[in-house]
């Protein structure tokens, strides 16, 4: 019998997931917001994840030997709360907080994972539960995933876990040693996203905005290094001006923001206008060259003695959703090989605290096969949905459903694509997907007006067969995850507009056969039907919703938006006719 280990996230309020490991194979993984249809889900605990899982690996409850959560208990002997109640000095009753009952929120959460597992009917007096720093987590869903057994740099980089923000470490034969770590307040990613929130966005989802407008701006207009105090080996950030509590944090229509009024005085007002107005196109721009200056540094640093021996860095934490970051950090002259695990957000500790409870019992990890780790659904399935929806829509089955898809893209139509297991993480790649025509400039004008209401500075993403991305891609790697971005030959730039950033960079995912064949297949077809094997891709769901994830999902997406065609499995749905008689 199997050791069967169950990962849960959800200890920092926000993004509960569940995985389960077979061993050491990692067999199912799903994020609550796509079953429940609530983006985030905060509040919220893994339940119906763990549910999924445990019933796609076809284990009993009471067959779960280990429970690994991504959040630990935190010595009062250790550096990380002495540093957050000497860091938070002005605001005493967080200080002392911190020193004597420091571990509230930990104990607090195991009593709702322990509330969780009786509703999932798994005996906790016969599991062992076993809690996991929440940057080892993170650390480790890089690390272990990755299927390096060698010396490996890592780097975390995240808001914060229980106290730490920022680990750097070292990976040889399956164990994770800490080098260097940072704690709260002193959060780099805290530091990106308090300008984005006086940016005017909404933190957890508006970092990617401020990114992708920041090459729009002139970093070195505004000089933004006053935030921190960064000397090469220690990093602080200004917390009279961001990373704020109490009394510091700047209030305005009731809400609390994560700078001060203080930043205001020195940078102008909270942005309402439009972001690409000065000076606030600047900032994005001075902000994301900040992000990575130190990132970079601290890298160097620290890792660079392990960096020397294998050039292998492996990096996951919320800021690994930066794309723009991951480019600055795999092109560090001792980095060579790069791995950022597709799931690099909170969701993804759920993998992390699974296989690090494994590695501790000397347990070898599985490399990551491909991020197709939810819920799929037969044709018979989504024809049932089809037949019982409110709307009635229209349907035919598919002898060639890639062929199908292609001929409708080649033309110029936007097609949603939904197909097997959904995807875990934050991208959509190729099986919860809508799809376009990136050559044609009317594409990315339909989609944003039509279906996703994106700024129309912003391109989208493409997936490219891998014969192709050999031609069109200025690199010798070839990402899968769309989690970095790549320099385009010269002379496509122009050719595919929709998916090219102004800085001549896409965020690519490469697809081979072996990872996803029916997706290849439709590529291999428009390869033969336009040219090129490339396609504009783009998540399947509408702006503030989780990815679909059933049919119905899918369905109230198609009747729901000026989307035209879904493909689900074998059969082509389209919105019902309307007659006169109607």
């Amino acid at each position: 019998m199997a050791l069967v280990t169950l990962g849960l996230s959800g200890a920092v309020g926000y993004d509960p997931s569940a995985a389960i490991f077979l061993d050491g194979e990692l067999v199912a993984a799903a994020e609550e917001e796509r079953l429940i249809r609530r983006k985030h889900a905060k509040g919220e605990t893994p339940y119906h994840a763990a549910r999924f899982c445990m019933q796609y690996a076809q284990i009993n409850p009471r067959e779960v030997n280990l429970v690994a959560i991504p959040y630990a208990p935190i010595s009062i002997f250790k550096a990380a709360r002495w540093h957050y109640a000497r860091r938070h000095w002005y605001a005493p009753d967080r200080a002392l907080d911190a020193l004597l009952n420091g571990n509230r929120r930990f104990r607090r959460y195991l009593h709702d994972v322990k509330k969780l597992l009786d509703q999932l009917n798994i005996p906790t007096h016969k599991v062992k539960i076993i809690p996991v720093e929440h940057q080892l987590a993170h650390a480790s869903s890089a690390y272990h995933l990755s299927g390096w057994q060698d010396n490996t740099a890592i780097l975390t980089i995240d808001s914060r876990g229980e106290y730490s923000t920022m680990l750097l470490a070292r990976g040889s034969n399956g164990k994770i040693k800490k080098i260097k770590e940072f704690y709260d307040p002193d959060s780099l990613s805290g530091m990106y996203a308090a300008i984005t929130d006086y940016l005017g966005y909404e933190i957890l989802d508006g970092e990617l905005k401020v990114m992708g407008l920041s090459p729009f701006g002139d970093p070195d207009r505004y000089d933004l290094s006053f935030l921190v105090d960064y000397s090469g080996k220690d990093f602080r950030v200004n917390n009279q001006l961001i990373s704020t509590v109490g009394f510091r944090r700047y209030k305005a229509k009731s809400r609390g923001h994560y700078f001060s009024r203080k930043l205001l005085r020195m940078l102008g007002p909270r942005r309402e206008g439009a972001l690409v107005d000065d000076p606030y196109v600047h900032y994005a721009a001075a902000i994301q060259k900040l992000y990575e200056d130190t990132a970079a540094g601290l890298v160097t640093q620290y890792l660079y003695p392990v960096l020397k021996e294998s050039g292998k860095l492996a990096f996951a934490g919320t800021s690994a959703i930066n794309i723009k970051l991951n480019n600055r950090l795999e092109s560090l002259p001792s980095v060579q090989e790069f791995y950022v695990h597709p799931a690099c957000g909170d969701a993804g500790t759920a993998i992390g605290a699974a296989s690090y409870a494994l590695s501790q019992i000397g347990l070898q990890i599985c490399p990551m096969k491909n991020v197709f780790l939810g819920p799929k659904y037969t044709k018979m399935q989504c024809i049932s949905a089809c037949r019982s929806h409110r709307e009635k829509p229209q349907w035919e089955e598919l002898e060639d459903a890639p062929r199908r898809a292609a001929e409708l893209i080649a033309k110029g139509n936007v097609v949603a694509w939904f197909q097997g297991r959904m995807e875990f993480g934050p991208r959509a790649l190729g099986n919860r997907s809508i799809l376009g025509n990136p050559s044609l400039e009317e594409t990315s004008s339909m989609l944003n007006k039509r279906i996703k209401f994106r700024d129309q500075w912003r391109p989208y993403c493409p997936s490219l067969l891998d014969t192709f991305a050999k031609e069109f891609l200025d690199t010798e790697s070839l990402p899968q995850y769309m989690q970095t971005t790549v320099a385009v030959k010269n002379k496509w730039r122009t050719k595919f507009p929709n998916v090219v950033y102004a800085d001549g960079t896409v965020r690519p995912q490469v697809v081979t056969h072996d990872a996803n064949p029916r997706f290849y297949q439709l590529l291999k077809y428009l390869q033969e039907m336009t040219g090129h094997g490339i396609v504009l891709n783009t998540a399947l769901n509408r702006p503030g919703e989780a990815l679909a994830c059933a049919p119905e999902d899918a369905l109230d997406m198609l009747v729901g938006s000026e989307l035209d065609y879904l493909i689900m499995e074998d059969i082509l749905v389209t919105k019902r006719e309307v007659t006169d008689s109607w």
